[in-house]
């Protein structure tokens, strides 16, 4: 079988089995044991077995339980609830107040929890019904919610940074210092967008009445120190070059633990629920990285990899372009593919490419990962817009588009800016920490 018959044969397959609704580990897994025993006979199960046993080796697989169960725990206490009323009573008697302290709510969410599911819902259950009730301007509410919560897997700890780390070889502490400072730069954009259209509209966003006396804003923030523990817990450790990302995990959810005792709402209905959801995020996680290590392995063993690199990089265009054309490919597989998924298959493609046109590697993955999180606010199948529709059944699907067009321009505003400018990220990210 040749490269060209095999790459439209696998990706053509894998393709109508999601458009089916097979689920993307057996799709994945599926694919390639039909197109193994095809190409290779029965000697390609053992292709296949060998590979993922070796994907189960990595010791990197271990962070990812931990910082699950990070953000589990932490979504299924009330220190999310607390947190918003802080940034409530912080956000101040302006035009868009609350939409700002919803935004920088869901940022400091996606550092608590590493998953835009997390971060989106949780921020519209929690903000949503304090904006309705000043008569905010549902759209610009979605759209804020929606952009926002993208962040949870940009800004660390961020699963899928860990995987990009894993694929590529490269240090997760620089990706994470990497992610951190694309995901505040992202906010900032966010942010200064929201202030303005607010001052400019301010029927569209109505001043907070938040007459909230000082010492029970300050009082307030007492709900802040156990998350900032637990954030700076993870993140100093790595970026001091304390801990390995693995260790650092385990610092995080050993400070999860003692916050949630702190507040007395540590019990067995808790520690099972946690359990539960965590085994359950962590067995889907897994599975899909073994699904998309067996077809990447099948696809590679027949020369797709080789196929795929030579046709790119025999292009007659500038290396720029080569580029340009990888981060539109990601951000069109992000209107149907998980993220996880995305990573796994197509950048053991596009990193050896990158390498081999010499540019940084950190910043590639940095812009490669912001494409991702575009993806999921892109229609017509991004995840978060359903996400979106999930927190407002009656608003319509073209509405909750509408919403979130002006924060997709900013978006690939952002990543454009990244892209022209790589010191934003290089200049962060040489710094030496632990791998």
């Amino acid at each position: 079988m040749t490269p060209e018959v095999l790459t439209i044969g696998m990706f053509g397959v894998l393709l109508s089995a999601i458009l089916l609704g097979v689920s993307l580990t057996f799709a994945l897994g599926g694919t390639a044991v039909i197109f193994g025993l095809a190409v290779f006979g029965p000697n390609g199960m053992f292709t296949i077995v060998s590979t993922m046993f070796g994907a189960m080796w990595s010791i990197l697989l271990s962070a990812i339980p931990l910082f699950v169960f990070i953000g589990v725990a932490l979504a299924r206490s009330r220190i999310a609830n607390d947190l918003y009323q802080a940034f409530y009573l912080w956000s101040g008697r302006t035009p868009g107040g609350l939409l700002l302290g919803t935004s920088g709510f869901a940022a400091t969410l996606s550092a608590m929890t590493g998953s835009c599911a997390a971060s989106t819902v949780t921020t519209g259950l929690v903000g949503m019904p304090a904006m309705d009730q000043r008569g905010y301007d549902r759209r610009f509410v979605l759209g804020t919610i929606g952009a926002s919560g993208t962040l949870g897997i940009l800004i660390p700890p961020s699963i899928t940074l860990i995987l990009i780390g894993m694929q590529t070889g490269q240090s997760v502490g620089r990706l994470f210092m990497g992610g951190l400072v694309a995901g505040l730069f992202l906010l900032a954009t966010f942010l200064i967008y929201i202030a303005v259209r607010a001052r400019l509209s301010p029927h569209l966003a109505p001043p907070a009445d938040v007459r909230a006396p000082l010492r029970e804003r300050i009082h307030a923030l007492r709900s802040v120190v156990l998350p900032l523990v637990v954030i700076l817990s993870v993140l100093v450790s790595i970026f001091a070059g304390i801990a390995t990302p693995t260790e650092a995990a385990a610092v995080g959810a050993a400070a999860v633990i003692l916050s949630v005792a702190l507040r007395g709402e540590m019990s067995w209905a808790y520690i099972k629920a946690v359990s539960h959801d965590t085994a359950s995020m962590t067995g889907m996680v897994i599975w899909i990285v073994f699904g998309a290590s067996a077809f990447v392995a099948v696809y590679g063993g027949g020369g797709g990899t080789r196929f795929m690199q030579g046709l790119l990089l025999g292009m007659e265009v500038e290396p720029w372009m080569v580029i340009v054309l990888m981060q539109l490919i990601t951000l069109v597989l992000g209107m149907f593919l998980d993220p996880i998924g995305i990573i796994l298959l197509v950048l053991p493609i596009f990193f050896p490419i990158v390498t081999a046109l010499g540019y940084d590697p950190i910043w590639f993955c940095i812009l490669f990962q912001l494409n991702l999180c575009i993806g999921y606010i892109s229609p017509p199948f991004g995840y978060n817009l359903f996400y979106l529709k999930s927190l407002s059944p009656d608003t319509p699907i073209t509405e909750i588009y509408r919403a979130i067009l002006p924060f997709l321009a900013l978006m690939l505003a952002t990543g454009a800016a990244i892209f022209l400018f790589p010191g934003i990220i290089t200049s962060f990210t040489d710094v030496p920490v632990r791998r």
